[in-house]
């Protein structure tokens, strides 16, 4: 594995029955950067993201996630995950939920890092607010703070921005940026093609194959298009059959 890379996955297959779920995948997540994973729901991406997760073994290829297998990575506390669902008990108080969650990490000095996570989700005031009576919003948040309490060197979220409108989209590419900006590498699924310029990279992603992989811009003056939307379905289109183009970004 290149020193340089956090994610690095090579021929990755996955198949559930007769569903070819992740089909030779290749991808390279670099340290440091914000790595879109973008593609249709059914292209692959939760798949992958639990393999890198550890909650998913690999049928064949080979998946190196921090310099170690996935399993050994999230074990030594340093990939975080926040799930599509709020994995949150909703009879419980915003701490006590964080409670449990930094107690499954091992987290020291809990308190403190519990406050440090709900200041970096702006939801410090709502330390003591049971979890059902929250919005929807805040509830995401909640569960971003939960994936950060351990401050991982890794951070995988799936499908974050799903149903929250665009003011908290808006203020989750912040706290997201601020992550990066502070060395956390990010890990982000979508099928919101709008999200694709707010990562360093992105690799498009259908039916468990990288089509390509590179910046916004690289993707879209290689595709000859004026936007990523129009990109990916031209890569899609032209990609059926061929192996998956890189692009050096």
């Amino acid at each position: 594995m290149n020193s340089s890379s956090a994610v690095q996955a090579s021929g990755v297959r996955k198949r559930f029955g007769q569903l070819d779920a992740l089909d030779g995948l290749d991808l390279q997540v670099r340290a440091g950067e914000i790595y879109g994973l973008l593609g249709p729901n059914g292209s692959g991406k939760t798949t992958l993201i639990r393999c890198v997760a550890g909650l998913v073994r690999p049928d064949a290829g080979t998946l190196v996630v921090l310099g170690q297998s996935p399993r050994d990575a999230v074990a030594s506390g340093r990939v975080g995950y926040m799930t599509q669902a709020a994995a949150l008990y909703g009879d419980l108080s915003v701490e006590e939920n964080l409670g449990f969650f930094a107690r499954l990490e091992g987290v020291e000095d809990a308190g403190k890092r519990i406050a440090e996570a709900l200041r970096t989700v702006d939801l410090l005031d709502r330390l003591h607010s049971i979890v059902s009576t929250l919005s929807g919003g805040m509830r995401t948040r909640v569960s971003l703070a939960a994936a950060l309490l351990h401050q991982p060197d890794l951070l995988l979220l799936d499908e974050p921005t799903v149903g929250v409108d665009p003011v908290l989209r808006q203020e989750f590419w912040t706290h997201f940026r601020g992550l990066a900006s502070r060395g956390t590498t990010i890990l982000v699924s979508s099928h919101v093609m709008d999200e694709a310029s707010r990562c360093d990279r992105l690799g498009l992603i259908r039916a468990g194959r990288v089509l390509a992989e590179g910046t916004a811009r690289d993707l879209i003056a290689r595709a000859g298009t004026t936007d990523i939307e129009a990109a990916f379905l031209k890569l899609a289109g032209s990609g059926e059959g061929a192996p998956p183009p890189r692009i050096p970004a």
